[in-house]
C-alpha cells in the first residue's frame, strides 16, 4: 500500500445508529480494540468481500494486527499482517498475506463516517480496482458543503467530458463544418447522432455524481466523498463510533502510525438466521 493519504486504502466501518441501513443485513463482528470496540456490520450486496472477510475473521488473521494508520479528518487503516509485532518507527502496509478480490461497488455504499472499506493498490498496478481484503480502513472523513461536493464533481467529471469529446467529436469537427455550409439538414442529423453517441459514453463513463441521499449524509454527518467509486465499501460502523473518534485523533509519526500502539482483534457477533 502506498502511503499517499488518497492512495493508501483503509478499513471503515460504519455506524448504524447514526444512519441505518435500507435493508437489514446478516453478518456482524465487533473490532476490539485497546482503545474500546466497535460493532460492524457486513453488508450482503458485497458478498465476496464480506466472506473473505469472514474467513479471515474464522482464521484469526487481523488478532493482533494493528490500526498502524490514523489521518484526521480522513480515515483510520489496519489490519496489515505487517503490523503484527512491528517495532516502533517501522513504516507498515506492506504485508504479504494480501488477498486481492474483484471490486463490488454499489451506488447506495458509499464513504459515509464509520463506512468499512477495502484498500488497493493505486490504478497504474491494479487497473480494475481490485480490492485487498486482507486489511481494511474505516471512514472518518469531515463534514462538506453542498459547494464542496459540486467542485469534486467537477474535478472528477471534467477530463472524462474531454475525453469524450476529443474522441466522439473533435475528429469529426471538419466534417461537420463542410455540411454546416452545404447540407444543413445532414448537419442537423449528424450533429444529433454525435451529441446522443457522447451522452450514452458519458452515462457509461465512471463520472462521479452524488445522489441526493449522499449530499444528505456528506453535510450532516461527514465522510470523505471523493473515494467514492474508487474503493469497495462493504460494511459500517453500528455501535462504537466514539471509539473510531478517539482512534482518529490520537499523536501520529510521520508515517501517520499512532506514537502508540492500536492493536485489534475480531470476533463474529452475530449471524441473524
Amino acid at each position: 500500500m502506498v502511503r499517499s493519504i488518497r492512495k493508501l486504502l483503509l478499513i471503515i466501518i460504519v455506524p448504524l445508529m447514526v444512519m441505518p441501513s435500507i435493508v437489514a443485513q446478516t453478518f456482524f463482528v465487533q473490532v476490539k480494540t485497546n482503545f474500546g470496540n466497535m460493532k460492524v456490520m457486513l453488508y450482503d450486496d458485497t458478498p465476496v468481500h464480506r466472506d473473505e472477510f469472514l474467513r479471515l475473521v474464522n482464521e484469526k488473521h487481523f488478532d493482533g494486527t494493528l490500526f498502524y494508520r490514523s489521518v484526521k479528518n480522513f480515515v483510520i487503516q489496519g489490519g496489515s499482517s505487517d503490523s503484527r509485532n512491528a517495532p516502533a518507527g517501522k513504516h507498515i502496509g506492506y504485508g504479504e498475506e494480501a488477498v486481492n478480490i474483484d471490486s463490488e461497488f454499489s451506488k447506495q455504499r458509499f464513504h459515509k463516517k464509520g463506512a468499512v472499506c477495502a484498500p488497493r493498490q493505486p490504478e497504474k498496478i491494479n487497473h480494475f480496482k481490485s480490492s485487498d481484503i486482507s486489511q481494511f480502513y474505516i471512514v472518518k472523513g469531515r463534514v462538506y458543503t453542498g459547494e464542496e461536493l459540486d467542485n469534486l464533481e467537477r474535478i472528477h467529471n471534467n477530463p472524462i467530458k474531454k475525453e469524450i469529446k476529443d474522441t466522439y467529436f473533435t475528429p469529426f469537427k471538419a466534417e461537420l463544418d463542410k455540411f454546416k455550409s452545404e447540407n444543413p439538414e445532414q448537419y442537423n442529423k449528424r450533429v444529433l447522432e454525435i451529441r446522443e453517441n457522447m451522452a450514452l459514453q458519458y452515462q457509461l463513463s465512471d463520472k462521479l455524481e452524488f445522489s441526493t441521499s449522499q449530499r444528505q449524509i456528506y453535510t450532516t454527518l461527514g465522510g470523505t466523498p471523493d473515494l467514492d467509486n474508487e474503493y469497495t465499501v462493504f460494511g459500517e460502523v453500528v455501535e462504537g463510533m466514539a471509539v473510531l473518534d478517539k482512534i482518529a485523533s490520537i499523536p501520529v509519526d510521520a508515517n501517520d502510525r499512532p506514537v502508540n500502539d492500536v492493536t485489534m482483534s475480531i470476533v463474529i457477533l452475530q449471524v441473524a438466521k
